[in-house]
């Protein structure tokens, strides 16, 4: 039932396992294992997991005295995927590549699910991260659990949250960089948002996954968009002997309509 998971994530009562321990995965599983949750952490890469195992931070946002001060007491890394079974809440943060086509190479994910259905139990949230097209959190995991007999909203819960992460950034960081969340239903929104609460500041949810998966293809694409914008224009201001920078600093101190 709902209420018992959410009465469990209140309570930091519930187990979270982070699949994928890559510059999403880890600062979240951390995060959560500072906070006082009990997480496990599973990567099929070995050599990641001896290194958390030992105290050792492999990415630079993850800093190591806050690996050592969790691991093997909140933290426990490892490739074994049975520790699902114990588990409450299931976070998804598997690499998507582009393939040649420049299509997610969803094939990740899929492994992620195929590990995971072994040990579906009533009551248990999963919860996307990784950026892919709309329709996937749906088509690759909502629609797989219901074929296990679960009913999406009722007794299974399912929603996704768009990674945001800008590596090496030293303002922004997994708990101050707010937090997009999507579910299939309302209920699957709210026991979602009631997670990421305990550990991120501020959390907007949506009417969807689909809204959310939307939410990050556009932010992609703003980026892709306006890079590709001024890179165009850096080749112009290099022709005709002006200083691009000077250019931009210039354009952003119009108070409106402009976004450097």
């Amino acid at each position: 039932m709902m209420s018992i998971l959410l009465q469990k994530v209140k309570d930091k009562k519930c187990v979270i396992s982070v699949i994928g321990l890559g510059y999403v995965g880890l600062p979240l599983a951390v995060e959560f294992a500072k906070s006082g949750f009990s997480v496990y952490g599973i990567d099929l890469i070995k050599r990641k997991v001896e290194l958390l195992k030992k105290g050792k931070s492999y990415i630079i946002d993850v800093d190591e005295n806050d690996v050592k001060n969790v691991v093997g007491k909140n933290f426990h890394p490892t490739t074994d995927y049975s520790v699902i079974k114990k588990s409450d809440c299931v976070l998804i943060a598997v690499p998507t590549p582009l393939q040649k086509s420049k299509d997610p190479d969803v094939s990740y994910i899929t492994a992620a699910m195929d590990g995971i259905v072994k040990y579906l139990h009533k009551d248990m949230l999963i919860v996307l991260e990784s950026t892919t097209y709309p329709g996937t959190t749906r088509e690759l995991i909502a629609d797989r659990v219901s074929k296990y007999g679960y009913k999406i909203g009722k007794d299974f819960f399912v929603a996704f949250s768009p990674e945001r992460v800008d590596p090496g950034n030293p303002k922004y960081n997994t708990k101050n960089t707010p937090k997009v969340v999507g579910g299939i239903t309302g209920k699957d929104t709210l026991i979602t948002k009631m997670l990421y609460e305990q550990v991120i500041e501020k959390i907007i949810t949506v009417n969807s996954p689909e809204e959310a998966e939307m939410v990050k293809l556009l932010e992609n694409t703003f980026r892709a968009v306006n890079i590709g914008l001024v890179n165009e224009l850096a080749i112009m201001c290099h022709r005709m002997g002006i200083d691009i920078w000077n250019v931009i600093e210039a354009a952003s101190s119009k108070p409106f309509g402009f976004m450097p």
